[in-house]
């Protein structure tokens, strides 16, 4: 017996439509775009630390919110980079949170509406003249070390 033809024709489209749907992007299927940011956006911090001759550990401790595995593999790829190209590293030019302070801002509490205690005039400001802003202090590091 001889398949009808009405059967092959149908067999036939099927696997038309299923071949052409195979190499068709659907829209949505796809990776989401913000995952693939974030891995781009870690690629390329991991690099810039290498290049700004950061560990990798310093890297990960600067940047905590980022991808760790995306800021090795950045990393990773400008070290081999560097290396095939034989190109010196760049030192950083901002110096460690900790040691680039010279001033440190601290902010009070507001008092309760009801309360009418005045704050200690701060010992760099003149007392009375109201240049200050209210419930913020500047502490200056001393100079010697």
């Amino acid at each position: 017996m001889r398949p009808s033809s009405h059967l092959i024709i149908l067999r036939l489209t099927t696997l038309g439509v299923a071949l052409l749907l195979a190499g068709c992007e659907i829209p949505g299927m796809g990776p989401d775009p913000k995952i693939a940011a974030r891995l781009a956006d870690g690629k390329a911090i991991g690099s810039a630390c290498r290049h700004a001759l950061r560990g990798i550990e310093d890297c990960y401790a600067l940047n905590e919110k980022a991808l760790k595995t995306a800021v090795f593999e950045g990393w990773k790829e400008m070290d081999q980079y560097m290396r095939d190209n034989k190109i010196d590293g760049v030192a950083p030019q901002v110096a460690v949170a900790e040691d680039a302070a010279d001033e440190e801002v601290i902010t009070e509490t507001k008092a309760k509406p009801g309360a009418r205690d005045k704050p200690a005039p701060d010992a760099n400001s003149k007392a009375g003249t109201g240049k200050n802003k209210p419930g913020v202090k500047v502490a200056q590091k001393s100079e010697g070390h």
